[in-house]
């Protein structure tokens, strides 16, 4: 298929990309045959995949309304993805006019649409860069303008977490962002997980991994141990509709269904 006119010359349209496979999870319009061709097997593999989806979405947006209400009003959306309804900047400044937000994605696509989105806000903006890059995201010129990094942040790394490999350490990572964050600050992470439905785990995985954008799934213990040198906040590392529900109408009868845990931790 022919690339769109936004299209940067870069944009590789003939692998799927974890985030446009999302934004099709989500009812977006934001992606290619081949990510829909993906997200179809994938869905095939696991009917309930889109409303795990929709579940990680409700987290997000409830972890930005607690954070909000814990005085943070500054955020650095790590792996933010395509814009799609709730997008941190509109749940914080619907909270906190004052919020200020900066989205961080190296997926071509959620950049130029998160570019297209936000002008005319003056409190948001979108950097590209990989995670692992913490340095650079941190001394980018828009991180400087927006964040003041001598207060307390937001850092948010929403169903990221679980596409950097053991080899690239992803505690060793969190733990050059808990550097740059000073106390008080906090970590916010949604994560994929075999425990709950191993049946489906496996193959999903697979799915992925040839696909060439390999999905490593945690458990409990190892979620708890990204954590390191953050309180958790209560109730700690739970599956995605148990983290601090809006209503108790909102918690599913097997919540371990949904298959990602989700966690908020407070830099000591």
């Amino acid at each position: 298929m022919e690339k769109p006119s936004w299209a940067s010359d870069d944009l590789d349209i003939e692998r799927p990309s974890p985030a446009r496979v999302y934004d099709y999870y989500l009812g977006g319009s934001h992606n290619f045959v081949v990510d829909r061709r993906m997200a179809r097997q994938a869905i095939d593999l696991w009917p309930e995949l889109p409303l795990i989806m929709q579940a990680n979405r409700a987290f997000l947006r409830r972890s930005v309304r607690y954070l909000v209400r814990q005085g943070i009003t500054q955020f650095l959306d790590i792996g933010s993805g395509i814009p799609t309804e709730g997008n941190v900047h509109e749940v914080a400044q619907a909270a906190s006019p004052q919020s200020r937000v900066v989205y961080v994605d190296i997926d071509p696509v959620a950049v130029a649409h998160s570019r297209a989105m936000l002008p005319g806000n003056s409190r948001a903006d979108i950097i590209q860069a990989d995670l692992r890059d913490v340095a650079a995201i941190f001394n980018d010129p828009r991180t400087r303008r927006l964040l003041d990094l001598g207060q307390p942040i937001g850092v948010l790394m929403v169903a990221m977490l679980h596409f950097v490999p053991d080899e690239a350490d992803p505690a060793s990572i969190i733990a050059r962002y808990r550097k740059m964050m000073v106390p008080g600050s906090y970590l916010v992470v949604s994560h994929a997980t075999h425990e709950g439905s191993p049946d489906q785990a496996g193959p999903h995985t697979e799915l992925y991994r040839r696909a060439g954008a390999p999905l490593i799934m945690r458990s409990r213990l190892e979620v708890e141990a990204l954590f390191d040198g953050f309180d958790l906040v209560s109730p700690g590392v739970v599956f995605l509709p148990l983290w601090r529900p809006d209503s108790p109408a909102d918690v599913d009868d097997h919540p371990e269904r949904f298959a990602a845990f989700a966690a908020v931790g407070r830099r000591e």
